[in-house]
C-alpha cells in the first residue's frame, strides 16, 4: 500500500495484516464510492426514484469523543454531524497535556463516562467520581489549544482545570484536559482525512473521519451468530442504525434520504481495536470482536490499498442536506 493510501487508515489506529481473506458483497462499488465519490455530484438527481431500504431503529450522539453515546429519539442532522439541542457530536475530545487526542484505544474507561445535558451544562458522570457540570459556553479567556487527531492539527478550546482534574483523577495515569470545538474553528477537510481520494469538500470537528456513520441491526445479528459472546451496537458508535433490511445491505448504499436529510456515501468503515473494548466494563479485550470480523469481513482486493487488512463494519457518510431525522423515519436509497 502506498504512502498516500496508508495515511489516513494508520491514523485510525489500523491493525497489522492478517491472513487473506476478502468478501464480494461489500466489495461492490467501493472503489468507485471511494475514489469517485464526488463525481456523482455531476450527475443530475432528476428522474431519480426513491426505494425503501428501511427505517431508523436508532439515533446517538457521542458529545464526547470515546465516552458514552447519548440514544435521542430525533436529531438535527448538520454538515459537521448529529446535533440535538447544545448537545453535538464528538465536539468535545480529552487531550493529553501536549494537544494529542486521547481515545479509548489508550484509555478503554472513558466508555464509562456518561454525559446529560442539563440546564445549560454537559453533566458528566463516571464510576467512582463524584458528578461534573460543565457549562457548554466557555469563557473567551480559556486558552485556544493546538490538538492532533490521527496526526492532524485541529485547536480546541481548554475547557478549564476542574474537568481536566477530573478526568485525570478518574482515569488515573497521568494528566490530561478536555477540549471544545466551536464552529467558529476549522475543522479536519476530507481531504486531509483521505488523501488517497478526490476531495468530497466537507469538514469534521473530533470524529475519526466523516460526520455521520451508519449501521444496520441485520449486520450486527449476522455478526452475533459467529461470535461466543454477543456484542452490542455500542461496541461500534455508530449515529444513525437502520431496521428493516439485509445483513450488509448498506454495503451497496450510495445516496440516501431520511425526513428531509440527505446523505452521500463516503466510504466503508475500517475497523480497529476500540472495537474490543466493552462499553458496560471499560476492558480492552483486544480480540472480539475484530477477530471474527476479520475472518470474513475483508474487503476485496481491488481495494486493499483504501482499507488494508482491517475489517468492514459500517458505512462512513457525508450530509448533502441538511435537516431533521427521528427514530422510526423509513430510509430510502435513490435510484436512477
Amino acid at each position: 500500500m502506498g504512502a498516500a493510501g496508508s495515511s489516513a487508515l494508520s491514523r485510525l489506529g489500523l491493525p497489522a495484516p492478517v491472513r487473506p481473506a476478502w468478501l464480494g458483497v461489500a466489495a461492490l462499488g467501493l472503489a468507485a464510492a471511494a475514489l469517485g465519490a464526488v463525481a456523482w455530484r455531476a450527475r443530475p438527481r432528476r428522474g431519480w426514484r426513491r426505494q425503501p431500504v428501511g427505517t431508523v431503529a436508532q439515533l446517538w450522539v457521542y458529545p464526547i469523543k470515546s465516552c458514552k453515546g447519548v440514544a435521542v429519539p430525533e436529531a438535527e442532522v448538520t454538515a459537521l454531524g448529529l446535533r440535538v439541542g447544545q448537545l453535538r457530536d464528538r465536539f468535545w475530545m480529552v487531550v493529553k497535556e501536549d494537544g494529542h487526542m486521547v481515545t479509548a484505544r489508550q484509555e478503554p474507561r472513558l466508555v464509562l463516562v456518561s454525559i446529560t445535558s442539563e440546564d445549560g451544562f454537559l453533566v458528566l458522570r463516571a464510576p467512582g467520581m463524584d458528578q461534573l457540570a460543565l457549562p457548554y459556553k466557555l469563557p473567551s479567556s480559556n486558552k485556544l489549544l493546538d490538538c492532533r487527531l490521527f496526526g492532524l492539527d485541529i485547536k480546541g478550546r481548554d475547557c478549564g482545570d476542574e474537568v481536566a482534574q477530573w478526568f485525570s483523577s478518574f482515569l488515573k495515569s497521568e494528566a490530561y484536559r478536555l477540549v471544545q470545538f466551536e464552529t467558529s474553528m476549522k475543522g479536519r477537510t476530507s481531504k486531509e482525512i483521505f488523501p488517497q481520494v478526490k476531495d468530497l469538500g466537507y469538514q469534521v470537528p473530533y470524529p475519526d473521519a466523516s460526520p455521520v456513520l451508519l449501521h444496520t441491526e441485520a449486520s450486527l445479528v449476522d455478526l452475533n451468530t459467529r461470535l461466543g459472546k454477543k456484542v452490542k451496537m455500542e461496541h461500534f458508535r455508530p449515529n444513525i442504525v437502520v431496521g428493516g433490511c439485509d445483513a450488509f445491505e448498506e454495503d451497496t448504499w450510495e445516496d440516501l434520504v431520511i425526513g428531509d436529510v440527505e446523505l452521500k456515501r463516503v466510504m466503508s468503515c475500517p475497523r480497529c481495536i476500540l472495537t474490543t473494548v466493552d462499553p458496560d466494563t471499560g476492558i480492552l479485550d483486544r480480540k472480539e470482536p475484530l477477530q471474527t470480523l476479520k475472518s470474513y469481513r475483508l474487503c476485496d482486493p481491488s481495494v486493499k490499498h483504501l482499507y488494508q487488512s482491517s475489517p468492514l463494519f459500517g458505512v462512513y457518510f457525508m450530509v448533502e442536506k441538511i435537516g431533521v431525522l427521528r427514530v422510526g423515519d423509513p430510509v430510502y436509497q435513490l435510484v436512477d
